[in-house]
């Protein structure tokens, strides 16, 4: 059988950003009216090391996806991405492989499409000041994206290493490094956070009435995003399956009730209302999930066999 490969540059190439947000809107309205199959990822942990996860992916219409990425962030030390993918696409009515594809530009430009995407619904349409926690990669593919919903006039980057930050901030005019989280913090009508941090790495104090915060960060048992921000913020999620233990859901959400979390498919459809008042804060937790991987890989896909892009070959 015929078998496409794709690399890191030719997806990176193929996948259209504005493109990828429009896709994942409907995707998000699929999950929340039970339209996506995607049964709950597994977890290959490997001893004071990192893990596996396994993340399968099916709706009508599309291509079967698996996502197997390891999370190793001691990879940092090594200069290797502690965020590693591959991307697997399967014949939905034979189970016939039909690709493989590089998954680690698939995950950092989906999960900050998502974030994007819950900014563009529920930060304030006067948010002009960006705040990126965090300059790797996940860092990287927020400058790139929320710029694409919300005309920011200024965007303060910080960093674990201040030399980190300014290296990201170097790459966008309006972008400038800080050395403290709480300075970038402070006045920000979008607060975005990026990190590997098993513990929170902002106050509820340092947040301005009516900021949006998005949390993208993995690291079970923990995280980075404050209970307190999650119990005084409004809680948007993917999907609320973010509530149960990982690898499933979120470290920062587990024993909180499902219930208080709004899904952005629910907003997006008409649901359940969007921003309610200016002063509110509004939260987004990312758990990842394979619907967005689904929706990433299937533009990708079409629009390498469209184009005759990649390597064939056979199994």
């Amino acid at each position: 059988m015929d078998l496409l490969i794709l690399s890191q540059n030719e997806v990176q190439e193929l996948l259209d950003l504005d493109e990828l947000l429009h896709a994942l809107a409907e995707g998000f309205m699929a999950l929340s009216e039970g339209k996506v199959l995607a049964p709950s990822r597994n977890q290959l942990s490997i001893p004071d090391a990192g893990f596996l996860l396994g993340m399968p992916a099916w709706q009508p219409g599309s291509n079967i996806t698996v996502k197997l990425v390891s999370v190793f962030h001691g990879n940092q030390q090594l200069g290797l991405p502690g965020h590693q993918a591959l991307m697997c696409v399967f014949d939905p009515a034979t189970g016939t492989p039909l690709a493989v594809m590089d998954g680690t530009y698939i995950t950092a430009a989906r999960t900050a499409a998502s974030a994007a995407l819950s900014a563009r619904l529920l930060a304030r349409e006067d948010a002009r000041v960006l705040t990126i926690i965090g300059a790797g990669v996940q860092g990287q593919s927020h400058l790139k994206m929320f710029p694409r919903v919300r005309n920011f006039d200024e965007i303060r980057v910080a960093s674990l290493y201040l030399t980190d930050a300014q290296r990201l901030a170097a790459t966008n005019s309006k972008a400038r490094a800080f050395e403290s989280y709480q300075e970038a913090v402070r006045g920000a009508d979008v607060v975005c956070l990026c990190t590997t941090s098993g513990s929170p790495v902002i106050g509820l104090d340092w947040l301005s009435p009516g900021t949006h915060v998005t949390s993208v960060g993995y690291s079970p048992p923990g995280g980075e995003l404050p209970r307190e921000v999650i119990n005084h913020g409004r809680l948007v999620v993917e999907t609320r399956r973010a509530f149960e233990p990982p690898p499933t859901g979120c470290g920062e959400l587990e024993g909180l009730d499902p219930a208080i979390g709004t899904e952005l498919g629910e907003i997006l459809s008409g649901k359940h209302p969007g921003r309610q008042s200016d002063l509110e804060i509004t939260v987004y937790k990312s758990m990842g999930h394979a619907m967005e991987d689904l929706v990433a890989a299937n533009l990708v896909y079409r629009r390498a066999r469209q184009q005759g892009v990649g390597l064939v070959g056979g199994l």
